[in-house]
C-alpha cells in the first residue's frame, strides 16, 4: 500500500505544507516548502483561528472534551505548524503568558460547581487535562527555553507516579476530581502529558514518559476491563477523528509513536495494525466520527476520504520502522519519507 502523495499535494495549502514537510522530508527552506508555508499563512481558515485566539483564553470552560475550547484550537494552529514568529501568534503568546499560577502552570478561567467540590465562582486555575496542551503550543510555536515554559514543564513532568499520571487540578479548585478512584491514573492526562513531552527532546526518553506511555499501553492491552475515569477504549475509541481533541485510537497513535523505544512493543504493533487496515485500496482514510465544532474543515464529513486524516494516519504509520510506508516520489521530493514529529 502507497502514501497517496500526489493527492494530498492537491489538497488545502496547509495540508500540502505538511506532507511536505512531514511525509516528504522536505526542508522547511525548500521554495516549494516556503510557497506552501505562506498559502497556509494566507488562509482564511487559518487566519480566522489565529482571530479568534487572538482574544485568549476566550469564554469559561464547561467541558474539556468540548471541540471548540479555545485550547484545543490552539493545538491546532500548533500542530500545523505556526511559530511565534508568524503574524497574531504574538499575540496569543502574551496573553498565556500573562496568566501562570504560582507553581508554574498555565492558567484558564474555569467555574467549578459546589456539587463537584468547587465553589462555583469564576476563577483562574488550570488542570492536567488542559495545562500539558497549552505547554505543547507554546513548545511547537518555539519557546521551550523560556524559563515561564521551563518552570511548567518541570512541576507538571513532577505530578508523575508509578502508574503515569492521576488526575490534579489547580489548588484554587478545591476538592474537583473526575470520576475515578483517587488511585488512578487518568487516561487523558497521560495522553496531554506525554504529547508534550515527546517534543522536548531532554525529556523524550525520561522515566516520566516511560511510566505515561506504559500506562496508557497497558489499559490497551486491558481495555474490556480497565476504564478509569470513565476513559474506554471501545467502539467509540477506535473511530478515526481529527483534529486531536479527546481520547481516541489516531490521538493515541499519534503521540505514543513520537517515542523510538516503543515501536517493537507489541501493543502498539496491535493498534497500528487496526488503523492500517481501515485505509482503503489508495491508502486513503476516512473519517468514523466527527466534531461538529469542524464542519466548516476538509475534515468535518464523513462523506469521502480526508485528506487531513490520511496525512495524519501516514505520518503515524511512517514513524514506525516496522511499517515504513512507500512513497512515490514527485517533484522535488526525495525518494525515502523521513517522519515529521
Amino acid at each position: 500500500m502507497n502514501a497517496p502523495i500526489e493527492w494530498l499535494l492537491t489538497g488545502e495549502s496547509w495540508i500540502v505544507y505538511r506532507t511536505r514537510r512531514d511525509l516528504l522530508g522536505q526542508a522547511e527552506n525548500d521554495p516549494l516548502v516556503t510557497a506552501a508555508r505562506q498559502d497556509m499563512l494566507a488562509d482564511v481558515q487559518v487566519q480566522s483561528l489565529v482571530a479568534d485566539l487572538s482574544t485568549w483564553p476566550g469564554t469559561v470552560i464547561a467541558s474539556h472534551k468540548s471541540a471548540g475550547q479555545p485550547f484545543h484550537k490552539l493545538t491546532f494552529i500548533a500542530d500545523l505548524g505556526l511559530t511565534a514568529n508568524d503574524a497574531g501568534v504574538d499575540t496569543i503568546v502574551a496573553r498565556i503568558l500573562a496568566h501562570q499560577a504560582e507553581e508554574g502552570p498555565f492558567q484558564l478561567p474555569m467555574n467549578i460547581s459546589p456539587s463537584h467540590g468547587g465553589d462555583g465562582q469564576e476563577q483562574w486555575a488550570w488542570a492536567l487535562c488542559d495545562a500539558p496542551l497549552i505547554v505543547y503550543a507554546l513548545v511547537k510555536f518555539g519557546l521551550v527555553d523560556e524559563a515561564a515554559v521551563q518552570t511548567a514543564v518541570t512541576h507538571l513532568t513532577n505530578l508523575v507516579r508509578d502508574n503515569g499520571w492521576p488526575c490534579v487540578v489547580a489548588k484554587e479548585l478545591g476538592k474537583f476530581r473526575g470520576p475515578g478512584r483517587k488511585e488512578d491514573p487518568c487516561p487523558f492526562a497521560n495522553l496531554a502529558m506525554l504529547k508534550a513531552l515527546a517534543e522536548i527532546d531532554a525529556l523524550r526518553d525520561s522515566p516520566a514518559c516511560r511510566a505515561g506511555a506504559e500506562t496508557l499501553l497497558s489499559l490497551w492491552r486491558d481495555s474490556a476491563t480497565r476504564h478509569p475515569y470513565m476513559f474506554y477504549m471501545g467502539t467509540d475509541f477506535r473511530k478515526l477523528k481529527v483534529p486531536f481533541v479527546w481520547y481516541d485510537l489516531l490521538h493515541v497513535l499519534d503521540v505514543l509513536t513520537r517515542f523510538p523505544w516503543l515501536h517493537d512493543d507489541p501493543r502498539l504493533l496491535e493498534m497500528l495494525a487496526l488503523l492500517r487496515d481501515k485505509a482503503d485500496a489508495d491508502g486513503r482514510f476516512t473519517l468514523e466520527s466527527v466534531w461538529m465544532a469542524w464542519k466548516g474543515w476538509e475534515f468535518g464529513q464523513k462523506k469521502s476520504a480526508s485528506r487531513w486524516l490520511t496525512l495524519m494516519a501516514w505520518r503515524v504509520l511512517a514513524r514506525q520502522s516496522h511499517s515504513r510506508p512507500k512513497i512515490t516520489p514527485t517533484a522535488s521530493a526525495p525518494t525515502t519519507p523521513t517522519a515529521g514529529r
